[in-house]
């Protein structure tokens, strides 16, 4: 729920998605339809099918315990080296080195200040060198509470980045139209494409485009000339 949100966005989200789904087994079992409900105002859905797609993959390859190697986790759907990383780290106190953009923020604001375009790269053996071996996963609670802090306090470091990128507008972009679609098809279940064009009232063509990109994912399907959550 992190990836790409702020934490004052996903707290009661995660409240309610953990009450509502409290094990790998009741996440496996639930309705697509259920599990985005709560999803929903999070933004990036396809993260909420990769969860569900996690939670089969820990039941039926795993016994129903999360694996804690790298290596592992890393064949799970929708999680990177990083992603990877830092669930080793949380879950399991591994010292694993990954890189956030509160940590990014820490690492270029304490060695890079007169610097720009500073990779990734250079910064992966710092975090390894300052890693406590020993408690990582409270070093790494202290880092990303120091990045998020640094933000309020200076101009954002981020910005002096080779990754950085100013995230593009939400209001009329593609992300917004599919949660658009995402919602009619919760609230009406059932519904034709016709339908859902005249309830979003946005350009037609563009509706019919995030409606066949979210069949294509997997998101939703079409049964008699009506659309469902899969």
């Amino acid at each position: 729920m992190l990836q790409q949100t702020q934490v004052e966005r996903v707290i009661e989200k995660y409240k309610k998605f953990i009450s509502a789904f409290p094990d790998f087994s009741s996440l496996s079992r639930a309705p697509l339809h259920d599990v985005l409900s709560i999803w929903q105002g999070l933004g990036y859905n396809r993260r909420a099918i990769a969860l569900k797609q996690i939670a089969y993959e820990v039941i039926t390859k795993y016994d129903g315990i999360l694996p804690s190697s790298v290596d592992t986790l890393i064949q799970l759907p929708g999680i990177g080296k990083a992603t990877a990383s830092a669930i080793a780290a949380f879950a399991f106190n591994q010292p694993t080195v990954f890189i956030e953009t509160n940590i990014r923020r820490v690492f270029i604001h304490c060695f890079f200040q007169d610097r720009g375009n500073v990779k990734d790269s250079e910064l992966l053996s710092l975090i390894e060198e300052a890693l406590d071996q020993g408690n990582p996963r409270q070093w790494y609670y202290a880092l990303m509470d120091y990045g998020a802090m640094l933000k309020k306090e200076f101009i954002n470091p981020n910005r002096k980045s080779w990754h950085y990128q100013k995230q593009s507008p939400f209001e009329g972009s593609q992300r917004q139209l599919r949660g658009m679609v995402l919602r009619a098809l919760l609230q009406e279940q059932k519904i034709t494409g016709t339908r859902i064009i005249n309830i979003l009232e946005k350009d037609p063509n563009k509706v019919k485009d995030v409606i066949e990109q979210l069949e294509k994912e997997g998101f939703i399907r079409k049964e008699r000339n009506r659309y469902s959550i899969s």
